[in-house]
């Protein structure tokens, strides 16, 4: 498995945990998570269509950051 591999696997399972515990945590309404999925719906049915497959797991890791943004209310800093 190539590290390209491992990243969007990572992108994927940080997506999903954030969006669940953004939901849980009260900090995303049901209109907001929606919105999200509806994103990454999107991003998946467009990418496929426009033949560009592997362009989804960049696509997914910047809805990371959106997401990450939006649930922290601004950057994690890491000590």
């Amino acid at each position: 498995m190539s590290s390209a591999a491992v990243g969007g696997w990572i992108a994927h399972l940080v997506f999903w945990a954030v969006l669940a515990g953004g939901a849980v945590l009260g900090e995303l309404g049901v209109r907001r998570v929606g919105g999200f999925v509806s994103l990454w719906l999107l991003g998946l049915i467009a990418l496929s269509y426009f033949q560009s497959p592997e362009l989804f797991s960049p696509y997914v890791a910047v809805l990371d950051i959106v997401l990450v943004f939006v649930v922290f209310k601004g950057d994690v800093y890491l000590r």
